[in-house]
């Protein structure tokens, strides 16, 4: 496996680090899954993988921006969440990762690649975006120069009702008369 010629040094420096070698062995274990049971585990340590191969970017994130939750969410679907509308999921192969975005329009898919590093690319662009947004909103825009303030308005009473009561009292009155002159009319044609 290694030249004889190495002297110690060298191979110290070749050696891999317990990091990377983790990093193989999830590779090679998700490789060897083919049992149904164990794809769920394959996809979770497929996102395990990405998850690790992303904290160099999120490592350079300032830590008062807080529109990042990153984490692995084990439902039936196995998801590595970005932040609250951005997540990655496998394909229907269990191979492919999947960038997608929850719009109010539905799902939309930002990226879908084999490759680690095409996916970390995906969410380095995606990232870099969602900070100059928040940016742009965090900018403060003038205030427009006050002018000094109106006089408060008059109040507006509104009419008086006239003789609420009274009308009752007249119109009740003028009914019964014209009940009685009808009751008299009919009286009177039959004489």
């Amino acid at each position: 496996m290694s030249d004889p010629q190495n002297t110690g040094s060298e191979a110290r420096e070749m050696r891999p680090t317990l990091r990377e070698a983790l990093r193989r062995a999830r590779i090679e274990a998700a490789d060897r899954t083919g049992v149904v049971v164990e794809l769920r585990d394959a996809e979770v340590a497929r996102l395990e993988i990405l998850n690790d191969a992303l904290d160099p970017l999120f490592a350079q994130v300032p830590d008062k921006v807080d529109l990042f939750d990153r984490g692995i969410s084990q439902g039936e679907t196995p998801r590595l969440w970005i932040d609250v509308v951005a997540h990655v999921l496998m394909g229907r192969d269990k191979r492919i990762y999947r960038f997608v975005q929850d719009t109010r329009f539905g799902r939309i898919v930002l990226a879908e690649s084999h490759d680690v590093a095409a996916i970390v690319d995906a969410v380095t662009d995606y990232v870099a975006r969602r900070l100059i947004e928040r940016e742009h909103a965090m900018v403060a825009t003038p205030l427009p120069v006050a002018e000094p303030p109106a006089p408060p308005p008059v109040p507006v009473t509104p009419p008086r009702r006239r003789g609420g009561i009274g009308m009752f009292v007249f119109g009740f009155v003028m009914g019964a008369l014209a009940l009685f002159g009808l009751a008299l009319y009919a009286s009177l044609q039959n004489f």
